[in-house]
């Protein structure tokens, strides 16, 4: 992307994640294995996504939640991988985040399947983490 703002706050990797769609390698990222109480916000903008209490171990390498704080994400089709797939952004700044599949857990039976590199955590008490 040309004169993307991100470009210097995020890292090499993050950008190909956040702005390129890329995905991280399974259980690489911080927040595959993280268990602390607070709120996942967007790498980029800083915008709430995801509460930790959606959270849990789907066992796919990812983070996953089964749900998103209402209105900040958007779903987008995606064919990339000659199968449909919904993509998952941030609804403030386009970030990519991942992808939301129909195979969590009750009572939404959704799970957000989304990249460490493209969130950031913020626990309960407000110290980043």
């Amino acid at each position: 992307m040309k004169n993307d703002p991100y470009k210097d706050k995020l890292t090499a990797e993050a950008y190909q994640v956040c702005r390129l769609a890329a995905t991280e390698h399974p259980f690489t990222g911080i927040y595959n294995d993280h268990w602390l109480t607070g709120i996942y916000q967007c790498a980029c903008c800083e915008q709430s996504l995801f509460d930790s209490l959606a959270k849990f171990n789907a066992g796919c390498g990812w983070p996953s939640f089964s749900s998103a704080i209402k209105g900040q994400v958007k779903y987008l089709s995606d064919v990339s991988l000659r199968m449909p797939r919904i993509e998952i952004q941030c609804d403030h700044c386009d970030s990519h985040l991942g992808h939301v599949f129909d195979d969590g857990p009750e009572p939404t039976g959704k799970r957000y399947c989304v990249n460490s590199l493209s969130l950031l955590f913020v626990s309960q008490n407000e110290n980043k983490q």
